[in-house]
């Protein structure tokens, strides 16, 4: 099988790849955020029990372990492809965060492969990668099925890691990451999670930094393409208008063949140490300040998951009422869950002058939340919005195989079992899971002007400054030297 003749070479400068690139690094950073903690939580949205299970998917396995899920929509002139690889940026090498997402953008390096889904199939192919996974989407025309799947062949398994490519695509992202600003929202968020976290791999980007993807070599590369691109560890999803006999025909010819490995690596790794409780002042011009507050919080399998998500939305309507800045003002609250135990963060933009307030009542919502049970109302509110929101995700063809993506890829029973335990939650739920969260460390960050910062936390809160060495106070300055009293002789 083979596209319709086109020109490989010529066609684009060298921008084009760049702006290809850039694209994944967007899906990457949005997925670091809180656009993970949406896909992780669709399988909680309140839909009639019926609605669910008739989604639920045909489920076929190839001989090399590749886990198949079928969507079929005989006659829909669409067709989409997701591809899960269960392995993402938690494994990216020390001191190398960015390989995988260095590895995503090599799977498909000729921007004429991207042409081919945007200008000839009015479709999309893209590559998002986040501490969990590695997920490939290809949306196309259903008649193009046959060599949609060929590109997803020679993407993941003659995958092009040559010397010349390798630092091609490095240099390309390299340049991406220094010439992408960097807002204060996200300095907030990155170094909030680096505060929590330390060195452990939470705290690192996904989508790596110029400084990390520059040490990232072609050895390293080779190494996670072996490691973690295999059949057995991946789960293909296919939705919309081909037939099951004609995807299966397909996929076995081309898919077939993809190595299966001996042994999935497990996710595993040494715990974070205990992190600083002053809160960590960053040094951002704007004209509002980025507060965080964090504590670790749970995995995506742990049972408390569910309860997790309703408390952090009741933890945001009890901050928002204590000012009435607030009420006007981005205020967030998620929880954010990974295979590990990941990060319950609450966050909002204030003004310098009332941030000791802000975080102050932010610390009051958390004692709250571990002495008051939640009243109906709240629970009410809360559940309704993550219904709503989760609700409107689903709406969106593409969005249909997630929930199930996710059971593979965090081990989880069916989406529909999930949704009972969202509604199940109860006031008591609430507040022994905050008693849960909070009674550990609570970290907090602030991203504004380092100046005005320091004279509003003055004698309230501990600190310190991103990069700035604190001067040492009187019983730290070292001894001065005696004088030499001796008479010459």
């Amino acid at each position: 099988m083979h596209f319709k003749s086109k020109r490989l070479t010529g066609k684009h400068p060298a921008s084009k790849m760049f702006s290809s690139l850039k694209l994944a690094m967007k899906s990457s950073l949005r997925l670091c955020a809180f656009a993970g903690t949406i896909l992780l939580g669709i399988a909680l949205v309140a839909q009639p029990l019926r609605a669910q299970t008739s989604n639920a998917p045909e489920r076929e396995q190839l001989l090399n372990g590749l886990r198949l899920l079928f969507f079929l929509k005989p006659g829909s002139p669409e067709v989409v492809l997701k591809l899960r690889i269960n392995s993402g940026a938690a494994f990216d090498l020390a001191g190398k965060s960015g390989e995988m997402a260095l590895l995503g953008d090599l799977l498909f390096p000729d921007p004429t492969t991207l042409d081919y889904f945007t200008e000839e199939m009015g479709g999309r192919l893209d590559v998002a990668v986040t501490y969990d996974s590695m997920t490939i989407t290809m949306v196309g025309k259903a008649d193009q099925f046959e060599h949609i799947v060929e590109v997803l062949r020679n993407g993941i398994i003659s995958t092009q890691l040559s010397p010349e490519m390798v630092t091609k695509i490095r240099d390309a992202r390299i340049k991406l990451l220094r010439d992408t600003k960097i807002s204060p929202t996200e300095v907030a968020d990155r170094a909030i999670a680096a505060r929590l976290y330390g060195d452990f791999p939470y705290g690192r980007p996904a989508a790596g930094s110029p400084e990390d993807v520059a040490r990232v070599d072609r050895a390293d590369l080779m190494q996670a393409d072996d490691r973690f691109l295999n059949s057995n560890n991946a789960t293909l999803a296919i939705i919309g208008g081909v037939t099951k006999q004609r995807a299966m025909r397909t996929l076995r010819q081309l898919l077939g063949p993809w190595r299966k490995s001996e042994e999935i690596v497990p996710t595993t790794f040494r715990q974070p140490n205990p992190p600083d409780t002053r809160t960590l002042i960053v040094n951002v011009p704007g004209p509002t300040v980025e507060l965080r507050l964090a504590a670790r919080g749970v995995s995506r399998t742990d049972t408390d998951f569910p309860i997790s998500l309703v408390l952090a939305r009741v933890a945001q309507h009890r901050w928002e009422a204590t000012s009435p800045e607030l009420s006007k003002q981005p205020v967030f609250a998620r929880s954010d869950a990974y295979v590990l135990p990941g990060a319950f963060v609450m966050g909002a933009a204030v003004k310098d002058l009332t941030v000791s307030d802000s975080l102050a009542n932010a610390k009051k919502v958390i004692a709250s939340l571990m002495t008051t049970p939640a009243t109906p109302a709240e629970l009410d509110r809360a559940k309704n919005e993550l219904s709503a929101e989760l609700s409107t995700v689903l709406t969106n063809p593409e969005a249909l195989a997630d929930p199930w993506l996710d059971a593979d890829t965090y081990r989880l029973s069916a989406p529909q079992d999930q949704i009972a335990l969202l509604r199940a939650v109860t006031p008591s739920d609430i507040q022994r899971v905050a008693n849960r969260l909070f009674n550990k460390t609570i970290v907090s960050v602030v991203a504004g002007e380092s100046a005005p910062l320091k004279a509003a936390l003055q004698g309230r809160y501990q600190y310190e400054v991103l990069g700035e060495i604190p001067a040492p106070t009187p019983s730290q300055k070292p001894p001065t030297k005696p004088a030499n009293n001796r008479n010459p002789g």
